[in-house]
């Protein structure tokens, strides 16, 4: 497969956006700084310039020249895999994984278990019928195909994926659907009047945003967008688990409140907060939020104007459209992770790169709002990102050594002392940066500020 050239790869991806051919940007270094034969470290520059560019195109409209963009690839790189990098107080960032998570072999090949969360483990263990040690784990799923396992644990309520080559995924039926639709789908699903920007020297000034997510893709949108000046307001919920790792680094710049969304007060709670914000971001797993009232439809009438960015798994369509996935998860589907043992990406790519690309989706639609008005909603997958880097092309699997210690900054969060890395994506006319660091889970009330 020829390697797409690199200019090449971010027109594909901004014409997917706006149908325009990308302003002036400046895109530099080697590809080499990441391992293994897919362009990863490419697809993150292309992804991270084509979110920097919509936030210079929101500039623009507020009168301020945005100057030249830059996506650096190894800072590309750094970003990509920011919750590795993190350090508290000094401390290297531990494990994201649980115990039982990780990839088994069966009888005929490998499957791979998600278990970070209690259901999901739970999930596990009551699909192969054995107590939550590893030990058990392993030996049921020897004694099985990957197929009977993968049905198991997603019969289960769990979280699963076969081990698949390239073809036998291009020939599933869900290979087939995420090949049949766009990277980002960007459409207006509404009428409303034109957005009027009130003033702010930042792309984002002003902006509402409401973050619905967990886990790593969509919290990584919001992180982008808070960088760029918006409001961002992050609500989960205190009785469910989360990966702290992934919080402390996902959550710069944003507040964060608790909701519970499995009660009457909380959905009017939820309610109330739409209706004011500009922008929901949201990860549940699809139709989750349809079957509590919140809806496209219901989301369109409540807050006209609004622009709903939506990321799942596998897809807006085929039978795996309301499957939960995770990362990991679709590598393995999709034939990503093809090999004996399976050979992953070097980091979360698919879960980075979707982020960066909503964040750039929610930005082109709030420019559409002022320039033509209407709600819009972007819908964007796992599995599509994939198949987007699938399709850069490939390169030397070999990499220079990684150091990145000049990328990253301190600050103070909720947490203690961070050790991040720098917002990535240079924007002369307004640098992207974040205003404070992570807080803590649920320390903020769940309203706008004035």
């Amino acid at each position: 497969m020829p390697a797409v050239a690199a200019p090449e790869i971010l027109d594909g991806v901004w014409r997917t956006l706006t149908g325009e051919a990308p302003g002036p940007v400046e895109l530099t270094g080697a590809e080499d700084v990441l391992p293994g034969p897919y362009r990863v470290a490419a697809a993150a520059r292309a992804t991270i310039a084509a979110a920097t560019l919509a936030a210079g195109e929101m500039l623009k409209l507020r009168g301020i020249e945005p100057g030249v963009v830059t996506a650096d690839t190894r800072h590309a790189a750094a970003a990509f895999h920011s919750e590795q990098l993190l350090r508290v107080d000094g401390a290297g960032a531990e494990s994201v994984w649980a115990p039982l998570s990780g990839n088994y072999r069966t009888t005929d090949g490998w499957v791979r278990l998600h278990c970070n969360y209690p259901r999901h483990e739970a999930a596990v263990c009551w699909g192969l019928g054995v107590p939550g040690s590893r030990d058990a784990v392993t030996k049921a799923v020897a004694g099985r195909g990957a197929r009977e396992v993968e049905h198991a644990v997603v019969s289960a309520g769990g979280a699963a994926a076969q081990l698949r080559s390239p073809e036998e995924w291009a020939a599933h039926l869900q290979g087939e659907a995420v090949a049949s639709l766009p990277l980002v789908d960007l459409a207006p699903i509404g009428e409303a009047p034109k957005r009027t920007l009130f003033y702010s020297d930042r792309p984002l000034g002003g902006i509402r945003i409401l973050e619905l997510t967990h886990v790593l893709a969509g919290p990584v949108a919001g992180r982008v967008l808070a960088a760029h000046g918006a409001d961002v307001l992050h609500v989960g919920a205190a009785h469910l688990p989360r990966v702290e790792a992934l919080v402390r680094d996902t959550g710069q710049g944003k507040r964060s409140a608790f909701v519970a969304l499995d009660t009457e007060g909380g959905r009017a709670r939820l309610k109330k907060l739409i209706s004011r914000a500009d922008v929901l971001v949201q990860s549940f797993r699809p139709g989750a939020l349809a079957r509590i009232g919140f809806g496209p439809e219901e989301l369109a009438e409540l807050r006209p104007g609004l622009v709903i960015a939506d990321l799942s798994a596998y897809g807006w369509a085929g039978p795996w459209a309301r499957r939960r996935g995770f990362d990991s998860l679709v590598q393995m589907s999709n034939g990503m992770a093809w090999g004996d043992p399976p050979s992953p990406l070097p980091l979360q790519a698919l879960d980075h790169g979707t982020g960066w690309l909503a964040a750039a989706a929610v930005m082109t639609a709030l420019r559409r709002q002022v320039t033509d008005g209407g709600t819009w909603r972007a819908r964007l997958s796992l599995a599509g990102t994939g198949r987007w880097l699938d399709s850069l092309g490939r390169k030397d699997p070999a990499a220079a050594p990684g150091d990145f210690s000049d990328l990253l900054e301190e600050t103070d969060s909720g947490y203690g002392r961070l050790t991040r890395v720098r917002m990535a994506g240079g924007l002369p006319g307004a640098q992207p940066h974040w205003d404070f660091g992570t807080r803590l889970p649920g320390v903020d009330k769940p309203t706008w500020t004035p």
